[in-house]
């Protein structure tokens, strides 16, 4: 038996316990919620907006990272303290300020699926050139041409 469906054992009943749904029970529909109208706007694309959060986030722990292995490696070569701090200072000031200087971080290849807001703004940033190469300007609106051609008519 599952699911509290059929018989709990098949024995003396005759059948083979094999339990059918039943294909002619139709469930009624919901009569209080019409289709949802046809608007441009429904049907238009809208790219996913990557949260600059946490790209920002993102950047900073790589920064992050760059001056904690700096920091292991000095470690390892019994470098003083003093001087360890200095360099993971100026290793992170430097780091940061080519952060603040290319905000985007460069072309970055090879990102993964979970990636979902580097993949977004990478697809952003790929869409923008590709619209100034084809030169179509920012407010181009997919269909308009057919639509002019109609009204000409």
């Amino acid at each position: 038996m599952s699911d509290n469906v059929g018989l709990s054992t098949p024995r003396g009943s005759g059948t083979s316990g094999y339990v059918q749904r039943n294909l002619a029970n139709f469930r009624p529909r919901d009569m209080g919620a019409p289709y949802a109208p046809r608007e441009s706007n429904h049907l238009r694309h809208k790219p996913r907006q990557p949260d600059q959060g946490l790209l920002e986030h993102d950047r900073k722990r790589e920064v992050e990272v760059k001056v904690f292995e700096l920091r292991d490696k000095l470690e390892d070569q019994g470098v003083d303290e003093e001087d360890i701090d200095a360099q993971c200072d100026t290793l992170r000031k430097k780091l940061l300020a080519d952060m603040n200087r290319n905000p985007g971080g460069g072309p970055r290849r090879n990102l993964k699926a979970h990636q979902v807001h580097e993949l977004a703004d990478a697809k952003l940033r790929e869409s923008e050139r590709l619209r100034q190469a084809l030169k179509i300007s920012k407010d181009y609106e997919e269909g308009s041409h057919w639509r002019k051609q109609e009204e000409r008519l």
